[in-house]
């Protein structure tokens, strides 16, 4: 059954993800991290912030989330290395994952693989609303507590 909410505007939106969805938004730029969270929160979905991968890391012991966007090029543990830490641990490793980063995809694609999707800034909020929505839509069944 697909979900039907409300924006602030009171326009209807009927998505095809069935329960509201925690994503964590990981970005050192605070206009950024502050945009998406208002973005995905008026889509209905429960958003957690952090200005670094090891931050992040950090929120995701304490909720695990449904969904990761993270920027590549962070001070103290790039999205990078976040990733890599979250495919090695099996509690992790399905979560589905998106980077984002100003430098075309070409240019990154030998430096880091594994990641679901991918937002070249500036991006666009349709962009960001249509890979969260692909990306929930296909995840598995609800998944067991840790």
């Amino acid at each position: 059954m697909p979900l039907t909410a409300w924006t602030r505007a009171g326009d209807l939106i009927v998505t095809g993800v069935d329960a509201m969805a925690t994503i964590l938004v990981v970005d050192d730029e605070f206009g950024i991290g502050e945009l998406l969270e208002a973005l995905l929160t008026d889509e209905g979905h429960r958003v957690l912030t952090a200005t670094n991968g090891r931050q992040a890391l950090e929120r995701m012991t304490e909720a695990r989330p449904d969904l990761v966007i993270s920027d590549l090029m962070m001070p103290v543990m790039d999205g990078a290395a976040l990733l890599h830490a979250m495919r090695e641990r099996s509690d992790w490793r399905e979560i589905p994952f998106v980077l984002m980063c100003a430098l075309p995809e070409l240019s990154i694609a030998d430096r880091v693989d594994g990641y679901d999707g991918f937002l070249r800034k500036p991006f666009r909020i349709d962009d960001v609303v249509r890979y969260v929505d692909r990306l929930l839509s296909e995840r598995p069944g609800p998944r067991p507590a840790p």
